[in-house]
């Protein structure tokens, strides 16, 4: 194996020669070494000459390590790494794997594979070297670059005694092996914009119906026993604070080098390692008050550790929350209250009351280069997010107080209480005066207007509302402010972010919904027409971003309009300039013709099908008054003052088409549909099938408002 690579380079050169060539080129001596080491590695060979070379080696490659992982680990090449790239050239790589595993190796007959992350062997090898603490962690860093290029995600039940490894981590080792989780539990990044269309999932998940790899891994994980409660244990452990003016630079000049948490984690293991302490030493966090080196590291940089740590945990509890063991995972994470152990550290920890100037976080990308206290921040946002969504857990973000309010809210309008409020165990709620969500409430009013922590703010305080509406939660939150905030953050703030305005459009869309006195509070802030243009102006600048308003407001209107007998509801009608907008239909047929027009079959996406259904919400309040014949008349003739006849209704049946078997096959977002509208998802299916009849003398069918010359268009679109 190795012996053909070295024996076949450097053994048959004469040493003289070997020493001129190594001179000139500038190899300092490390083919040399490499040849000694193997000669020295031999089963039954003194050992000791071995771990000399090695050692050898390693001052030379050291340096080179450690600018590799502050410098974005850039591809080894010879001009920037020459000793890395001489030890790879003469076959270091090989001969270190066959040392290390060279007591569990066989006789191989062919070449091993020169690509570590193409033999499964070796991966699963690695992690049986993670029971010994003075190898884990160089250990896990290396477990962690090879899954990181490895193009098949590993199995996780081929890792022998899986269990007993996890089992006999101490929490520092468990932290770090949430870096190697992280990746396994994961689905693969497709890295291609036209894989994330609807129609390229549809046809993989029909490919592939089997559980995926990382689904897999994920049912493996949660078979550990204890698995979950330590993780929760991670998220909600205390650290000390820092006191003193200079704790901000001092914070943030160790954001500027420990980027690279492999770097962190060597010095963290040097100032907590005793030179007599055996394998078995605790990593508390009283272990550092007995360190030789704990004077040299100041505190900032063991909150930025804890908090590194932080982020791992809570990236993969956020992954298992979104798998299909979702419900299991709900019921440990309540049991385990890592909901109130997340809001004791608020304000001490997750949402500290200075913030880090110049912090830029990349859109939605959850893996955006940050400083390790923004990802902690987006982590927690999105592990809210996961929790809170479409779950009636969500009531542990409030604490009791908070709950009675809910209670009292719903008894001063006369209504029954949520069923999933009343089910709620008060023993696993928030403490304190605050519960979580109202923290949250807090700190986002009180973000700057450039915040990007504003987009993930709003989205975990709109998943709490998400789901059949509730009034409650809707006054819950209006009593604190959001709506205003909201609209100031819209209309007066200057924000130009359409990620954020995006975010802040479904939130207040939930927000408002069925909510009468919603409406009266928007009516009362926006009191002026330059208040009201901009608000539509901003509608209007992108209808993918803002189209789930559109639908709170048109579903609303159809609503308050049934509730004529209620006089607080025909003072609102009449007064909110929203609604009496939205009422005139030439302004109802501007939104549709646009919704239709800017998507088709071929762009649907997740984040755009939403269009598609807010359109479909337009016809069918408009069928059930009997006006859909109008509506779609209303289309042709916009088609042919386009002098595009045919062009829109054709596009409109492809969707619609497409919307069949998109819908009729998934319960999930057949029921989010119909809870989000308070329409029957029976109601929808009914009006598709009108819509695309193939009666041509029905007034409801498309096919009725295309000319024969034009008609079907785009037929193919959908054919597999």
């Amino acid at each position: 194996m190795f012996a053909f690579v070295v024996y076949g380079m450097i053994k048959g050169l004469p040493g003289g020669l070997l020493q001129e060539r190594d001179k000139r080129a500038k190899w300092n001596g490390i083919p040399t070494l490499l040849q000694k080491l193997y000669e020295s590695s031999h089963p039954n060979s003194d050992l000791s000459h071995a771990h000399t070379f090695l050692k050898l080696l390693l001052s030379q490659l050291s340096v080179e390590a450690m600018s590799f992982v502050t410098e974005d680990r850039k591809t080894a090449q010879e001009s920037t790494f020459p000793n890395t790239y001489t030890f790879d050239l003469f076959g270091g790589v090989d001969l270190l794997v066959e040392i290390l595993m060279r007591p569990t190796l066989t006789m191989q007959k062919k070449k091993p594979k020169s690509n570590l992350a193409a033999r499964d062997d070796f991966v699963l090898f690695l992690f049986t070297l993670m029971t010994n603490k003075k190898t884990f962690l160089q250990t896990a860093t290396l477990i962690e670059d090879i899954l990181g290029v490895k193009k098949e995600m590993i199995q996780l039940e081929g890792i022998p005694n899986l269990s007993g490894l996890v089992q006999s981590f101490d929490q520092q080792q468990l932290a770090n092996f949430c870096r190697i989780l992280s990746v396994t539990i994961s689905e693969p990044d497709v890295g291609n914009d036209d894989k994330h269309t609807l129609l390229a999932k549809n046809a993989q998940q029909k490919r592939n119906a089997s559980p995926s790899r990382a689904e897999v891994n994920q049912v493996t994980l949660l078979s550990i026993p204890g698995f979950i409660e330590r993780l929760c244990k991670l998220a909600t452990r205390k650290v000390s604070e820092a006191t003193g003016a200079n704790f901000l630079q001092e914070l943030e000049d160790w954001y500027t080098w420990l980027d690279n948490a492999l770097v962190l984690d060597a010095l963290m293991q040097m100032a907590t390692e005793e030179p007599e302490q055996s394998s078995t030493e605790s990593s508390d966090e009283s272990s550092l008050a007995t360190s030789p080196l704990r004077h040299r590291l100041p505190q900032s940089m063991k909150i930025v550790h804890e908090i590194m740590y932080k982020v791992e945990v809570l990236y993969v509890l956020c992954v298992l929350l979104m798998g299909r063991q979702r419900n299991q995972v709900h019921k440990m994470l309540a049991e385990f209250r890592l909901i109130p152990g997340l809001n004791n550290l608020f304000d001490k920890l997750i949402w500290r009351k200075y913030t880090v100037s110049n912090h830029v976080v990349h859109g939605q990308n959850e893996n955006c280069d940050c400083s390790p206290e923004i990802s902690f921040k987006i982590q927690f946002l999105r592990l809210l997010q996961s929790f809170s969504d479409h779950h009636e857990n969500k009531y542990l973000l409030l604490n009791s107080q908070e709950l009675n309010e809910l209670s009292a809210i719903s008894m001063k309008a006369n209504i029954p209480e949520v069923e999933a409020l009343v089910n709620t165990d008060r023993s696993l709620v928030c403490d304190g005066k605050k519960g979580l969500l109202t923290r949250l409430l807090t700190v986002m009013k009180r973000e700057p207007p450039d915040s990007s922590f504003r987009f993930w703010q709003a989205r975990a305080v709109e998943s709490f509302l998400r789901g059949a509406t509730s009034y409650a939660d809707q006054m819950f939150l209006l009593k604190r402010g959001l709506l205003e905030h909201i609209l100031f953050c819209i209309i007066d703030s200057g924000c130009t972010s359409r990620d954020v305005l995006q975010s802040y459009f479904d939130l207040l869309g939930e927000l408002m919904k069925f909510n009468i006195d919603a409406f009266k509070r928007f009516n009362k802030y926006v009191n002026t027409p330059e208040k009201f243009q901009m608000f539509l102006t901003q509608i209007n600048s992108s209808l993918v971003d803002s189209n789930m308003l559109v639908r709170c407001i048109v579903l609303s209107l159809d609503r308050f309009e049934s509730q004529t007998e209620d006089v607080k509801v025909v003072e609102v009608l009449s007064e909110c300039c929203l609604l009496s907008y939205m009422a005139r239909v030439e302004n109802r047929l501007s939104f549709l013709f646009r919704l239709v027009n800017i998507i088709n079959v071929q762009t649907l996406t997740q984040e755009n099908v939403s269009c598609l259904n807010t359109s479909l919400v337009i016809l069918m309040l408009a069928r059930r008054k009997a006006k859909l014949p109008f509506y779609l008349n209303a289309l042709r003739e916009k088609e042919y003052a386009e002098k595009y006849p045919g062009c829109l209704l054709n596009n409109f049946h492809n969707l619609l088409r497409f919307w069949q078997r998109h819908y009729l096959n998934k319960d999930k977002d057949s029921t989010c549909l119909e809870n989000s509208s308070c329409i029957p998802f029976s109601y929808w299916k009914e009006t598709v099938s009108v819509l695309l009849g193939s009666d041509r003398t029905s007034l409801c069918a498309i096919a009725s408002y295309i000319d024969e010359p034009f008609m079907d268009l785009d037929r193919d679109l959908l054919e597999d």
